[in-house]
């Protein structure tokens, strides 16, 4: 599978995942492109895709909490308006 094979995998969840929740993707194009690539190079290298703004240390029990969506989102999203890696953003625009 190629690059942009990939990051079309990781558009297209990000889309369906940000509708389901009432979220919506990084208004700013040049932003978004960035992350969905972040996420679709670790998808790549790792086999999952790990958040790109976020540390892999190796460790299974705690890498698992930065799969995207992470487990911080939600809460970032709420207090903060978006997640940290700028993908998913509040509904409201």
């Amino acid at each position: 599978m190629t690059l942009e094979e990939t990051k079309e995998k990781v558009r297209s969840y990000a889309e369906k995942y940000a509708a389901k929740k009432g979220f919506r993707l990084n208004p700013d194009p040049e932003e978004l492109e960035l992350v969905i690539e972040g996420l679709a190079k670790r998808r790549e290298q790792y086999g999952v895709q790990y958040c790109p703004c976020r540390i892999i240390y190796g460790d299974k029990t705690e890498d698992r909490k930065i799969i995207c969506p992470c487990i911080y989102h939600e809460d970032e999203i709420k207090n903060d308006g978006a997640c940290h890696c700028a993908l998913f953003f509040k509904g409201d625009a």
